[in-house]
């Protein structure tokens, strides 16, 4: 197996690397000096800041100022300040639209029942049948509590036009296809589902700090998106919510909690939604959380996400030019404008290869049946990283060590 001769060399890539404007962001982040990390789609990188930000939070406003830092510290507005600083940068959003808080699931159902009861007298709630699962688990058990809707499962984003009639009342679509990487055209997908009347809610979940997302350009009606992968908000980050100003005064969410409330302090029986976005908040803030997301945002403040998008499409191209001859089936599009930061191949043993280049200190994951997929995060990966991770790859298939025993599945015979 002989290395592609039409992609950069590695001293080339040293040399793109020195010139690039993001790069002095990779020292920002904690990255293990015997790891190249190409699964921030999965958990971002730890920024060097965050553990001393965290620090201070604890010993200072929760151990110092105890239950006076809701108000002297600001924990109260922590969902919408937050909100409004991701909203600003990276989603597109005017002040007033985004809240961070919950998780995915808990957002998503959220936002789904509202939309549900935007649209009365319509049916049908179409979903990707090969979305992320708990977006039709969500999905499946909305239908269950609202009489008179179902779901309606699209094999694919190209089915969408032979689906939307006068029953259908809201479309949840994934940006980014977590399996493939494919990304969806938002605005000319959303301007469709508004023809057919319907309300179009999207999965931004491997988009948010991928690419630039133009929400309020676009006129989508309500998104959702977690904050632990391109975010870089630690493990179980807090979510985030869009709902688009014109569905705040009759957009009514299922999860009516105190902090959704008008006047929560009055603690009167019956709930009265707050104006705004913040309707869509349910219980108690998750402050240390927030803390943590607000840390990584304070480095992502400092980068151009055009920038980050032209550095990610370059990234992804560089990998898929590098393993463009091996034994591997790519499913990700070459068309930039149809790829997120991520690529996948194929392999029917693709679990087996994944293991083997985790025991090389490549991490990269897997998917049922036989996808690899490799994230590709523009503030701290290089293009050497690539290049390395491509050859490690490239060695993996040629030495066939993939077959060995310890990197079998569990309960797989061998």
């Amino acid at each position: 197996m002989t290395t592609n001769m039409t992609a950069p060399t590695r001293e080339q890539c040293a040399a793109l690397d020195a010139a690039d404007p993001l790069h002095p962001l990779r020292e920002r982040f904690t990255l293990p000096a015997d790891v190249l990390y190409l699964d921030g789609n999965s958990l971002g990188a730890l920024p060097r800041d965050t553990p001393g930000h965290l620090a201070k939070v604890v010993a200072d406003e929760w151990g110092t100022g105890l239950i006076r830092s809701w108000n002297d510290a600001g924990w109260f507005h922590q969902p919408g300040r937050l909100g409004d600083r991701l909203g600003a940068h990276l989603l597109g959003a005017a002040n007033g639209q985004v809240v961070v808080c919950d998780s995915t699931s808990v957002n998503l159902f959220k936002v789904l029942g509202a939309a549900l009861r935007l649209r009365p007298g319509r049916g049908a709630l179409v979903a990707e049948r090969h979305a992320f699962p708990t977006d039709l688990y969500i999905a499946d058990g909305l239908t269950g509590l609202y009489p008179g809707t179902r779901p309606v499962l699209l094999d694919s984003a190209a089915q969408l036009d032979a689906v939307l009639d006068g029953d259908t009342a809201v479309v949840l679509l994934s940006h980014v296809d977590y399996r493939t990487g494919e990304l969806l055209d938002m605005a000319a997908v959303t301007e469709r589902i508004h023809r057919a009347g319907a309300l179009a809610v999207w999965d931004l979940c491997h988009t948010a700090g991928a690419l630039p997302i133009e929400l309020d350009a676009a006129g989508v009606d309500f998104a959702v998106g977690c904050g632990y992968k391109y975010l870089n908000g630690g493990p179980g980050a807090p979510a985030f919510l869009y709902a688009a100003e014109r569905h705040h005064a009759a957009g009514r969410q299922p999860l009516t909690g105190w902090f959704g409330h008008a006047r929560q302090f009055d603690f009167e029986p019956g709930y009265r939604p707050a104006e705004g976005v913040t309707r869509f908040l349910t219980g108690t803030p998750p402050v240390l959380g927030l803390a943590a997301l607000e840390a990584s945002l304070d480095v992502w403040e400092l980068a151009d996400p055009a920038a980050v998008r032209a550095k990610s499409l370059e990234l992804t191209d560089l990998f898929m030019d590098l393993t463009a001859d091996l034994d591997v089936e790519a499913v990700t599009p070459r068309d930039p404008a149809r790829r997120g930061s991520q690529v996948a191949l194929r392999h029917p043993e693709g679990y087996r290869i994944v293991q083997a280049l985790i025991a090389r200190g490549v991490i990269g994951d897997f998917r049922a049946p036989d996808l690899m997929r490799f994230g590709f995060t523009p503030l701290y990966l290089s293009r050497t990283d690539v290049h390395d991770a491509a050859t490690a790859l490239r060695e993996v298939l040629a030495s066939g060590e993939w077959r060995e025993e310890r990197f079998a599945r569990r309960g797989e015979v061998t």
